[in-house]
């Protein structure tokens, strides 16, 4: 598990596995946002699946399947009702992190200055600059 927190209160991470379930409760994460479809993982790692784990462990779990090169608005509208309705920090997951954090700056637009945005996925190796339009769009509503 490689957790790499683009805000205090929001992280991203590759996929996460059952077993991974404890230390992500203990580091204080409240909710986790599965980002990956099932049809991209064995059953073992199904949102359902991990659902259950998740849940077990006292936290909060969202699924919002973002499809490679099929983000949606429906996507940013429930990445933010889940960081907006979290009741501590956030802990999204997909395959390598890059389309939690393409979506959280999405989600985000308005809200969070897009250079601060693009900058804290730079960290991480995750390219928001090409979307640098679109958050500015959705910035200016």
């Amino acid at each position: 598990m490689d957790i790499r927190p683009l805000t205090d209160a929001y992280s991203v991470t590759p996929q996460i596995l059952p077993e991974d379930i404890p230390a992500i409760a203990a580091a204080g994460f409240t909710t986790v946002i599965c980002n990956r479809p099932d049809a991209e993982n064995p059953a073992p790692l199904h949102a359902e699946a991990m659902r259950a784990a998740v849940e077990g462990a006292g936290m909060t779990f969202v699924v919002n399947p973002v499809f490679p090169g099929q983000l949606t608005m429906e996507n940013v509208d429930t990445q933010r009702a889940a960081i907006d309705g979290a009741r501590g920090k956030v802990l999204a997951y997909c395959a390598s992190g890059n389309r939690s954090s393409i979506v959280w700056a999405l989600a985000n637009a308005g809200r969070v200055p897009t250079d601060t945005m693009i900058a804290a996925g730079a960290q991480y190796g995750y390219q928001l600059g090409q979307f640098r339009e679109m958050i500015d769009r959705l910035a200016r509503g």
